[in-house]
């Protein structure tokens, strides 16, 4: 794998079950195979799980952690630094950097200024390929395939760059079909159509949760961005799909519904539901971000 983790292009079919193996003896057995090693975690924009999985997946390998989860106000781009200055002092102080930034392209940038792994955790309405790396964890532990899998996706499909990743990954697999259904000004953007017909992969685009339901192997919800998007479109797309107690049995029995988190208006399911019943994934999936960050840490912080 190369230095840094900047797409999810970057990601083979062979490292992928190699992240995967790895992950699964982790959550058995943790190393401390990083002790010695810094990890910083510099966050631009907000987040729950990516910061806190990666800082964890650090301390349980054995490392340790710096950083903000606010630059923008609390590191020196407030005074004007750029970006490439930041980067390259504190690669200096580090072994690796997950970085977050509001910016699409930031982590590209940030890559070719840094003597240590840049790891994107995502950058505007660009990639989150840690995400995508979970993403698929979940669902190969969850049905057991990557092959010939059957998914929806859907929600905000112009700003999402969760789906946008996930679906570079997909490019990796056979008998993949993917159904887009986002709101008509929300839509899924022409270069992953491009990407996915290049790689063989079926997509079609529908404006009908309920009638795709029965048919699938995974939902995978995404919120509507309301800060990436004008007001407009977001009173145009708030609340237009949502994962509900009633229409949760149209969805198959060995299925899963999959989101990135946050979730807000989009599902509206009963606690004893979310708790319960085996279909609801996307708390597993959260908790795998850990082990597979985990062995990606590993996989990208040298040890010798």
């Amino acid at each position: 794998m190369a230095k840094h983790l900047i797409e999810s292009q970057q990601f083979t079919k062979e490292l992928l079950f190699k992240l995967f193996k790895r992950a699964e003896e982790l959550r058995i057995s943790p190393s401390d195979s990083l002790k010695g090693k810094v990890l910083t975690t510099l966050f631009y924009e907000p987040s729950t799980r990516t910061r806190l999985s990666f800082e964890s997946a650090m301390l349980k390998m054995g490392g340790q952690i710096m950083g903000t989860e606010n630059a923008r106000e609390f590191s020196s781009v407030s005074k004007g630094e750029s970006l490439a200055d930041t980067i390259r002092v504190i690669a200096s102080y580090s072994d690796a950097i997950v970085m977050r930034h509001n910016e699409e392209g930031s982590a590209e940038k940030a890559s070719q200024v840094s003597n240590v792994p840049i790891i994107n955790g995502g950058d505007g309405k660009g990639q989150h390929p840690t995400q995508a790396l979970l993403d698929v964890y979940t669902i190969h532990k969850e049905i057991g395939r990557l092959d010939n899998i059957k998914i929806a996706m859907v929600g905000d499909l112009t700003s999402g760059r969760t789906v946008q990743s996930l679906c570079y990954l997909f490019g990796k697999f056979s008998g993949v079909q993917i159904i887009f259904i986002s709101p008509e000004n929300l839509k899924i953007n022409q270069n992953i159509k491009d990407y996915l017909e290049r790689h063989n992969i079926k997509f079609t685009e529908e404006d009908n949760l309920e009638k795709i339901l029965p048919t699938i192997d995974i939902v995978y919800m995404t919120r509507i961005q309301k800060e990436r998007i004008s007001p407009k479109d977001y009173e145009k797309a708030k609340g237009k799909f949502i994962i509900n107690d009633t229409n949760l049995e149209l969805i198959p029995k060995d299925a899963r519904i999959m989101h990135p988190l946050p979730h807000v208006e989009e599902i509206d399911i009963s606690l004893y539901k979310e708790q319960n019943d085996p279909r609801v994934a996307y708390f597993r999936q959260a908790e795998n971000g850990l082990y597979i960050r985990m062995a990606l840490l590993e996989q990208l912080i040298p040890t010798n």
